[in-house]
């Protein structure tokens, strides 16, 4: 049966959802932040992220998040992490029992709160999921074979979105584990980044394997600390995740990160990515949070200092390289 869809966020991936949702026959509105881009997915049926896709002609856009939410079955919530309060807060009197599923990946810096923690405090009843995991969103709307894990503590929701979601293309799993999947979405772009500014330096494969490995520890180490289970970082919304977006310059974290090893500053990155760039953004929060659990993140704390503290990317690798020897899984 057909639903009521809303998509919050008219960014790549909230588009690439909005198609997918509109080819399995529901009615999708979406909400935009520009005048230009509602215009543009209306009148043109494109994304500006993805222009070389026609977007399916079921798919409304408006500027009026409330028009979007009202009469919703369920809720995509797709904006940049740092903005993800205000918004909420925009259309939250509206929820009543619509399951929102947070789609973003991120983490609130001036709480160090993971989203689903976010809605929460503003809306104690609402039914929250987390869906997560390797999605690039050219890939999904070109129908590319792509799993993806959904956490939720609601039978119902779990059971109701897989269905609205899944298909030949689209395989969907199941968690209860939402802390582990929000906390593995959201640091995978920091260690996304590393991995970019490594490219740069031509640092080699041996490199790039060592720093997935070793970041996925780091990520495992503070998510445990965190409440998530172990198990969860070693699926799709961790070591899944970690991997693609370390291994191709689809992702824009990546890309980030080349830019800053040619030694490009952090705005002249954000200007020439032209999207929300998560690791940047949540950076700050990782390292906070690490001192806050007492967890050791040399990734991360090395990130921080070639972001914010002038550390040069080579000697930021001279110093990763030169600690002193400990056994791995300490």
């Amino acid at each position: 049966m057909s639903k009521n869809i809303a998509v919050i966020g008219s960014g790549s991936w909230g588009m690439a959802l909005s198609n997918h949702l509109a080819e399995m026959g529901n009615n999708v509105k979406v909400w935009s932040f520009t005048e230009e881009e509602k215009n543009l997915i209306n009148n043109e049926h494109k994304c500006k992220f993805i222009p070389d896709v026609t977007l399916n002609d079921k798919i409304y856009c408006s500027n009026d998040v409330v028009e979007v939410v009202k009469g919703a079955d369920y809720i995509f919530h797709v904006t940049p992490s740092k903005v993800t309060r205000k918004v909420f807060n925009d259309y939250k009197e509206y929820v009543n029992d619509t399951p929102v599923i947070i789609c973003s990946k991120g983490l609130e810096n001036s709480t160090l709160k993971t989203l689903d923690e976010v809605l929460v405090e503003e809306l104690p009843t609402v039914k929250v999921a987390a869906f997560s995991g390797p999605s690039y969103a050219t890939e999904v709307i070109n129908h590319i074979p792509t799993a993806i894990i959904l956490a939720s503590k609601y039978d119902d929701v779990l059971d109701n979105v897989s269905k609205l979601l899944m298909n030949n293309y689209m395989r969907i799993y199941k968690s209860k584990d939402v802390v582990g999947v929000e906390i593995g979405g959201a640091l995978k772009n920091i260690i996304a980044f590393c991995a970019g500014i490594s490219a740069e330096l031509n640092l080699g494969t041996n490199a790039q394997a060592a720093l997935i490995t070793r970041g996925l520890a780091e990520i495992t180490r503070l998510g445990v600390k965190m409440g998530a289970s172990k198990e969860t970082f070693f699926g799709l919304s961790g070591l899944g995740d970690l991997f693609l977006t370390c291994s191709s310059d689809e992702s824009r974290n990546r890309r980030a990160g080349r830019l800053i090893g040619k030694g490009k500053t952090v705005e002249e990155a954000k200007k020439e990515i032209g999207m929300t760039i998560e690791s940047v953004e949540n950076i700050d929060v990782a390292k906070k949070l690490s001192e806050k659990y007492g967890v050791e993140m040399p990734i991360v704390n090395a990130a921080y200092d070639v972001l914010y503290n002038n550390l040069k990317p080579k000697d930021a690798v001279t110093m990763l390289m030169t600690r002193n020897v400990k056994f791995e899984n300490e």
